[in-house]
C-alpha cells in the first residue's frame, strides 16, 4: 500500500492555478457551511451519528484485517506461475492465473482460489495456493518462495424453509438446498459440511440421490428376467442417517411376531415403503424384507369369496375380519393392489399378483353400484356389497377410485377393465355428488345415501384433483382437468378460511346463499390430522401446470402447519380446533402418513427438478411410496 500524501507536500507544490482551484474550494465550502446551518437540529445530529458509526466499524474492522493481511510477504517472495518457470511477480502485481496454469498447476499441487481483495490490487484471474507437502519437493530449497496461504471462506447454504415470502416470490434456490451431499475429501482432511454446532445434515427422499434422467428400466439380468432397479445401475455412498435407518432394517426389523396388523395399513406403508426403497437404491435387502412380509400378509386372501379379510397374524399366518362385523372397507381391499402387483413382478412369482386382481374382478362385476360409484362396505363370506345405496369419496371408499387410474397406469394402460371403471366413475361423481355453493359457487363433492344429498365433503377428498389431473395428463378427457382445477380452488378455500390457515376434518357447505359463508364446519369435525391430500394435489397441479400459486399456496400451508402444530421440542401434533389459533388444542399426536406424505409432497412441490421421481416412470401408491411404471408390452 502506497502512504497518505502528506499536507505539507501538498502546500509547497501549489501552483497559481491551484491556487485559483484553492479559492473555489473554499467559496464551496462555505456554501456547503451555509447548508449545514440551515439543517434542523435533529438532522445534524443523525448526520454526525452515522458518520460516527462508519468511524467505529472501519476501526472495529482494522484489527481483522490486520491479522488477515498481517504476514503478506515481501514482494520478491510472491511468484507467478507460467509455462515454463517459477519466477518473482514484480512489485504491486497480484499472483494469478497464467494461460497454461492447467497440467502445471495440478503437477505442482497449486488450487485455484478466489480472487484477491481490493487490499492486494486488481488480479486477473484466480489465486494460486501451493500445497505446502508439494512444493518442497519441487522447488530447489534457495528458491522455496513465501506463499500467501488463502483460507478457504465457510459458505453455508441458506435453507428453503427460512426463506422469507412464498416461493414464487424468491428471486433463487428451491427445496433442493435442503440437501448437504458430502464431498470427497482428501486423506488426513476434515470435512467441513457442518457450519454451527446443532447443524443437521438432511438427506434427499430418494436415499441414494438418484439421479433424475435416469431410466426407471434397465436391462433385465442374467438371472432372471427382472428389470434391475434403477438405484442398482450407479451405486452412490449412502447418507449416514440412511445407512442408519438400513442397519436397523437388516438387524432389528423382523415380521415374525405374534401380532395382528391391518392388511391395506401395512401393505400401503410397510411392503410399499421397502417396494420403493428397493428400486430407488438397488439393495436386495429391501426387496428380501418385502416378500417376506408379502408371503406373511397372504393369508388375509384365503376367504371363502376371495375378498381379503381386514387383519392377518403375522407370526401364526392366521387372518380374520373385525372383531364387530365380517364386513371389510371397499377402499382397504381395492388399494393394495399397485404394492402386491409390483411384488409378483419383481419376484417373478405370480401368486401376490393372482390375489389381487382377483379382487379387482370381482368387484368390476358386482352388482350394488351407481354409475361406477361403489358402496363402502363388502362382505368377505358373500363378497357382496353391504350397507347399499351410500356413496362418498371420503374414507373407507376413497382410494378405490384412486387405484383403479394408478393400476392402469402402473400396467402400461393395457388394463381395460380398470380403465373403464374408472370413467365411470367420474361420471358418477359428476352426476351424483358434485355441487356447488351458493355465495361463490364453489365446486365440491357431497355423498350420497339413500338417494339424499348430503353437502358434507371429508378432507380426504382433497386427492381427487390430483387424481383428475393425472388421469388428464395421461390421455383422458380434457374436462377432467377443468374439474380439477375447480375442486383444487375448494380445497384452498378449506385452508383460507379457518382462523389458523389449517382445513378441519370434515366441511359442510353452503347450497344457498347464508350470511356469506360457503362452508360451516361442525364443533366435532373441526380438527385437524396433519393429513396430505391437499398438498399432494397441489403437487400434481404444480407438476403439470407450473402456475407458482398452487406453490404459494402450499407455502402457506407449511408455515400455518409450523405456526400452529409444530412442538418447541421436535416434531409436529394433530389439533383440535382448526377455528380458535389462540387454543387450537394440540392432541399430542403425529400420524406416520405426516412425514411419508404430507412433507414429502411439500419437497416434492417445492423443488424446482421437474423430473424429480417423474410421473411419467413413477406412479406413487397411496402413502406416497413411488414404484416405477411398467414398460410397455412389446
Amino acid at each position: 500500500m502506497y502512504p497518505p500524501p502528506r499536507k505539507d507536500f501538498i502546500s509547497l507544490t501549489l501552483s497559481d492555478q491551484h491556487s485559483r482551484s484553492y479559492n473555489n474550494g473554499k467559496h464551496r465550502r462555505q456554501s456547503c457551511l451555509r447548508k449545514w446551518k440551515q439543517l434542523s437540529r435533529l438532522q445534524r445530529s443523525l448526520v454526525l451519528f452515522l458518520l460516527g458509526l462508519l468511524l467505529i466499524c472501519g476501526l472495529l474492522s482494522y484489527p481483522g484485517l490486520s491479522r488477515q493481511w498481517g504476514d503478506v510477504p515481501d514482494r520478491e517472495d510472491w511468484v507467478e506461475l507460467d509455462d515454463r518457470e517459477l519466477r518473482p511477480v514484480p512489485p504491486g502485481a497480484n499472483p494469478v492465473a497464467g494461460p497454461a496454469v492447467g497440467a502445471r498447476a495440478a503437477a505442482v499441487g497449486l488450487a485455484a482460489g478466489p480472487e484477491v481483495g481490493p487490499a492486494l490490487g486488481p488480479a486477473a484471474g484466480p489465486v494460486l495456493i501451493p500445497v505446502p507437502e508439494i512444493i518442497p519437493e519441487i522447488i530447489p530449497e534457495p528458491q522455496k518462495p513465501k506463499v500467501l496461504l488463502l483460507p478457504k471462506p465457510l459458505v453455508k447454504k441458506r435453507p428453503f424453509l427460512n426463506k422469507r415470502g412464498p416461493p414464487s416470490q424468491q428471486r433463487a434456490g428451491n427445496a433442493s438446498e435442503l440437501l448437504v451431499r458430502k464431498q470427497p475429501e482428501p486423506p488426513g482432511k476434515t470435512e467441513e459440511v457442518e457450519e454451527e454446532k446443532g447443524d443437521k445434515q438432511l438427506v434427499s427422499w430418494r436415499g441414494a440421490m438418484i439421479e433424475a434422467d435416469q431410466a426407471t428400466e434397465a436391462p433385465p439380468s442374467p438371472e432372471r428376467d427382472i428389470p434391475a432397479s434403477p438405484g442398482a445401475k450407479d451405486a452412490s455412498p449412502l447418507e449416514p442417517e440412511f445407512a442408519e435407518a438400513r442397519n436397523w432394517v437388516e438387524t432389528e426389523l423382523s415380521f415374525s411376531k405374534d401380532v395382528d396388523v391391518n392388511l391395506f395399513e401395512s401393505t400401503i406403508r410397510i411392503l410399499g415403503g421397502l417396494l420403493s426403497t428397493y428400486h430407488l437404491t438397488g439393495d436386495q435387502l429391501f426387496l428380501d424384507k418385502a416378500t417376506d412380509i408379502g408371503t406373511r400378509l397372504m393369508p388375509a386372501f384365503k376367504t371363502p369369496s376371495k375378498i381379503p379379510f381386514s387383519d392377518v397374524n403375522l407370526g401364526k399366518g392366521s387372518a380374520h375380519p373385525p372383531r364387530w362385523t365380517a364386513d371389510s372397507t371397499v377402499a382397504e381391499v381395492t388399494s393394495v393392489q399397485l404394492e402386491f402387483r409390483e411384488l409378483s413382478r419383481l419376484t417373478q412369482d405370480p401368486q401376490y399378483q393372482e390375489v389381487v386382481n382377483e379382487v379387482m374382478r370381482l368387484v368390476h362385476k358386482l352388482p350394488g353400484k351407481r354409475d361406477g360409484l361403489v358402496p363402502m362396505f363388502i362382505n368377505t363370506n358373500s363378497g357382496q356389497f353391504t350397507h347399499k345405496g351410500a356413496f362418498t369419496l371420503g374414507a373407507r371408499a376413497d382410494s378405490y377410485y384412486e387405484y383403479l387410474l394408478k393400476q392402469w397406469i402402473q400396467g402400461g394402460k393395457t388394463e381395460n377393465d380398470l380403465l373403464e371403471d374408472y370413467l365411470q366413475a367420474v361420471e358418477g361423481v359428476k352426476k351424483h355428488l358434485l355441487k356447488q355453493t351458493g355465495p361463490s359457487r364453489l365446486t365440491f363433492v357431497g355423498e350420497m345415501s339413500q338417494n339424499r344429498f348430503n353437502p358434507k365433503m371429508d378432507h380426504l377428498v382433497c386427492f381427487l384433483p390430483g387424481t383428475l389431473a393425472l388421469g388428464a395428463h395421461n390421455g383422458l378427457p380434457t374436462e377432467h382437468m377443468e374439474l380439477a382445477l375447480q375442486l383444487m380452488e375448494t380445497c384452498h378455500q378449506m385452508y383460507v378460511q379457518m382462523e389458523t390457515g389449517l382445513s378441519p376434518e370434515i366441511a359442510h357447505f353452503n347450497l344457498q346463499p347464508h350470511d356469506g359463508r360457503e362452508l360451516d364446519v361442525k364443533p366435532a369435525d373441526r380438527h385437524n390430522l396433519l393429513r396430505p391430500e391437499t398438498v399432494e394435489s397441489l403437487f400434481y397441479l404444480h407438476r403439470f401446470t407450473q402456475d407458482s400459486k398452487y406453490r404459494d399456496w402450499g407455502w402457506d400451508i407449511l408455515q400455518s402447519f409450523n405456526k400452529y402444530t409444530r412442538v418447541p421440542s421436535g416434531g409436529y401434533t394433530s389439533i383440535n380446533n382448526v377455528r380458535d389459533p389462540v387454543n387450537p388444542g394440540p392432541r399430542d399426536k403425529m400420524e406416520s402418513f405426516f412425514l411419508g406424505e404430507t412433507l414429502k409432497y411439500f419437497y416434492l412441490l417445492f423443488s424446482d427438478e421437474p423430473d424429480l421421481l417423474s410421473l411419467d416412470k413413477y406412479v406413487f401408491n397411496t402413502e406416497a411410496h413411488p414404484l416405477p411404471i411398467w414398460p410397455s408390452a412389446p
